[in-house]
C-alpha cells in the first residue's frame, strides 16, 4: 500500500507541476496576446466589410504551409482554408478559402461573410451532416516579425450547402493551442495535444477533448492508463474498429537556460473506449509491425482507403546546442490498423503501350521473360541534385528516381524516347508541413516547406496520386522554388505597419513596395537557351500574363514570356 500511495502522490505531483507550468505561460504570453488581438480585430474589421458570398475563379493559391486541406463530402472538389507565409523579413496568414474542382481541374476563391481570423496550424474536419459541415478549430496567428504568437480557442463551422460560418461558442473546451489534431468519431470531434508558445515559454499538451455535434457541447475525456507523453504534430487517425491512434509527433523541453532539447516522437498509442462502460476510455500502448518510419515531425497525414492511414513527408532535425539541421523527406508510409501493421509506399512507374508490346515480341520468341516491370521488385535510386538560387543559396533537392531493370530486360529500340521507355519518376520534392488529401481514392498534395541554409523555400506546387495503381505522381500545379521571393533580413526593418501581415492583397502591396523590379531566375554557368526556358518558364508565363493583361490570349502569353526570357538570357550571357 505504501508503495502505491507513493506512486499516487507523485503522479498528483506531476499534475501541479503542469498545471503551474501552464498558469505562467498564461500569465507570460497575456500581454503580448494582447497587443496581437489588437492586430486581429484590424483584420476582422476589414472582413466586416463582405457582406455577400462571392465566388472568383482564381490561379492556384499563393506558396503556404501549414493550412486545411480538405476532401468535400459529397462534390468532386478539395478545400483550402488558411496557412502561413514568410519572405525573410516578414510572416504573412491568411483566411482565404479555396475550392478546387477536381474534374474541370479549376480554382475558385470563395469569399463569405464573418470568416475566421487569419490562422495557420489549425485543424479542419469534414462531416456529411446537413450537406457537408467543414469544422475548424484553434491555430494560430503571428506577429509580423514572427517573434510573438497569439493561440486561438475558438471553434467554427462552415456550412457547405449555404456558404456560410458559424461560430460556436461553448464553454469548457480546449485552451488556445496549435499544432494539436482533431478527427470525427461517430457524432464526436475528438481532439489531442499541441502547444501553446510565448516569446519566453511554451508548454505542450497531452489532453484529449470530445465535441458533441449534437448537443454542441465540450467534455474533457480523462482516460485510464498510460497514454502519450505531451506532443503536438503528430498522426491521429481512426481505426475500423472505432478506435484512435496517435503516432509519433514532436515536444521540446529546456535542458538549460536559453536551450531547448526537441524529441521526435515514434510512439504509438490506441485509445478506445471501455466495453459496457459508456464515457470511459482507456489508453494502450501499441508496438505494430512492418517496415515503421524513421523518426521525424512536420509529416502530413491523411486517410487512405481500406481505413489505411497514409503518412508523407517531414523533416528528421539533427539537433546540437547551438544548431539545428533538417534532413526534409518525401517518403510514402500506410499504416493499416485491422493488421497493426506499417507498410512503405513504393511507386511502380509508367507502363508505355511500346514497352509492352517489346515484352509480348520478346515472349513470344524467348518464353523466359514473364514478368513484367511493373511487378517487378525495384530498388529506388537516390538522386540529388543542388540548384543555385538567386541569393547564391544552394538548395538540395534529394529525388527518388525508378533503378534500371534486370539486365534481361529489352533494350530500347534507336526511336525509343526516354519518355516511352518509362524515364525517372516524377514526384514531390521533400517537404514539411505540406497539404493533404484523398478524394475517390487520389491523393492530393498542396505546398509545404523546406530549408536551404538561413532561407526558408515555401512551396505552392500541387500533386496527384492515384492510389489504386501506384504508379506515378501527376503534376497539377508546377512550382519553380527558385523563382520565390525572399528578402534578406537588414537592420532598419520597418516591421510595425499593419500591412505587414494578412493576406495576398497585403502581401502584394507589402512586396511591390520593398522589392521594387522582380529578380528573375539566375541563367546557371554554361546553361544554354534550351535548358534554360524548360526550367523557367512557369516564371516567365506568370510574369507575361502580368504585362499582356487578363484579356489576353495563352498563345499571345506564352510568346510574350518566351519573348522575355530570351531578352534577360541574351543580357546575362
Amino acid at each position: 500500500m505504501g508503495k502505491k500511495g507513493k506512486k499516487e502522490k507523485k503522479g498528483r505531483g506531476a499534475e501541479k507541476t503542469a498545471a503551474k507550468m501552464e498558469k505562467k505561460v498564461s500569465k507570460r504570453s497575456r500581454k503580448e496576446e494582447e497587443d496581437l488581438e489588437a492586430l486581429i480585430a484590424h483584420f476582422q474589421t476589414l472582413d466586416a466589410r463582405k457582406t455577400q458570398i462571392v465566388e472568383t475563379p482564381c490561379s492556384p493559391p499563393s506558396p503556404r504551409l501549414n493550412a486545411s486541406l480538405s476532401a468535400h463530402p459529397e462534390k468532386d472538389e478539395l478545400i483550402l482554408f488558411g496557412g502561413e507565409y514568410f519572405n525573410g523579413r516578414k510572416t504573412f496568414l491568411y483566411n482565404e478559402l479555396y475550392i478546387y474542382n477536381i474534374r474541370k481541374d479549376t480554382w475558385t476563391k470563395l469569399e463569405i461573410p464573418n470568416p475566421p481570423p487569419r490562422r495557420c496550424a489549425h485543424q479542419a474536419v469534414v462531416v456529411p451532416q446537413g450537406g457537408g459541415q467543414l469544422w475548424i478549430f484553434g491555430g494560430e496567428f503571428a506577429s509580423p516579425d514572427g517573434e510573438q504568437f497569439y493561440h486561438y480557442k475558438d471553434l467554427w463551422v462552415l456550412h457547405l450547402a449555404t456558404k456560410t460560418w458559424e461560430q460556436v461558442r461553448s464553454p469548457g473546451g480546449p485552451s488556445g493551442r496549435s499544432g494539436h489534431r482533431m478527427v470525427a468519431l461517430k457524432r464526436q470531434l475528438i481532439l489531442f495535444g499541441g502547444f501553446h508558445e510565448s516569446t519566453r515559454d511554451y508548454i505542450y499538451y497531452n489532453d484529449v477533448y470530445a465535441f458533441n455535434l449534437d448537443t454542441f457541447t465540450w467534455s474533457r475525456l480523462s482516460p485510464s492508463g498510460a497514454g502519450p507523453t505531451p506532443r503536438s504534430g503528430c498522426q491521429m487517425s481512426v481505426t475500423p474498429q472505432g478506435g484512435i491512434i496517435i503516432y509519433g509527433g514532436y515536444s521540446k523541453q529546456k535542458v538549460k537556460k536559453d536551450v531547448d532539447k526537441g524529441t521526435q516522437h515514434s510512439d504509438m498509442f490506441l485509445l478506445k473506449s471501455e466495453e459496457g462502460r459508456e464515457g470511459r476510455w482507456v489508453w494502450t500502448r501499441i508496438n505494430p509491425s512492418g517496415a515503421k518510419p524513421t523518426p521525424r515531425s512536420g509529416f502530413s497525414v491523411a486517410l487512405a482507403p481500406n481505413h489505411q492511414t497514409l503518412l508523407f513527408g517531414g523533416v528528421c532535425d539533427e539537433e546540437e546546442e547551438e544548431s539545428l539541421q533538417g534532413d526534409f523527406l518525401s517518403d510514402l508510409y500506410f499504416y493499416d490498423a485491422t493488421k497493426n501493421r506499417w507498410f512503405a509506399g513504393q511507386l511502380k512507374g509508367p507502363k508505355s503501350e511500346k514497352r509492352k508490346r517489346r515484352r509480348g515480341t520478346r515472349a513470344e520468341h524467348g518464353g523466359a521473360d514473364k514478368q513484367e516491370c511493373g511487378e517487378a521488385s525495384v530498388v529506388p535510386l537516390e538522386v540529388v541534385r543542388e540548384v543555385v538560387a538567386e541569393d547564391g543559396t544552394v538548395v538540395t533537392i534529394k529525388q527518388v528516381l525508378a533503378a534500371p531493370g534486370p539486365s534481361k530486360q529489352p533494350q530500347l529500340d534507336e526511336d525509343d524516347s526516354l519518355e516511352e521507355a518509362g524515364g525517372p519518376l516524377v514526384e514531390p520534392c521533400p517537404r514539411s508541413n505540406a497539404m493533404l488529401a484523398v478524394k475517390h481514392s487520389h491523393l492530393y498534395l498542396y505546398g509545404g516547406m523546406f530549408e536551404a541554409g538561413d532561407r526558408q523555400v515555401t512551396l505552392s506546387d500541387f500533386y496527384c496520386l492515384d492510389l489504386h495503381k501506384m504508379d506515378e505522381w501527376t503534376v497539377l500545379v508546377e512550382a519553380d522554388p527558385e523563382t520565390q521571393e525572399w528578402l534578406e533580413e537588414t537592420d532598419s526593418e520597418e516591421d510595425s505597419d499593419d500591412g505587414a501581415e494578412g493576406g495576398e492583397e497585403d502581401e502584394d502591396e507589402d512586396s511591390s513596395e520593398e522589392v521594387g523590379e522582380p529578380q528573375h531566375p539566375l541563367v546557371m554557368p554554361g546553361e544554354p537557351f534550351t535548358d534554360y526556358l524548360p526550367r523557367t518558364e512557369q516564371y516567365w508565363v506568370r510574369l507575361a500574363r502580368d504585362e499582356a493583361g487578363p484579356e489576353a490570349k495563352e498563345k499571345r502569353v506564352l510568346k510574350v514570356a518566351h519573348t522575355m526570357a530570351k531578352a534577360f538570357f541574351d543580357d546575362s550571357v
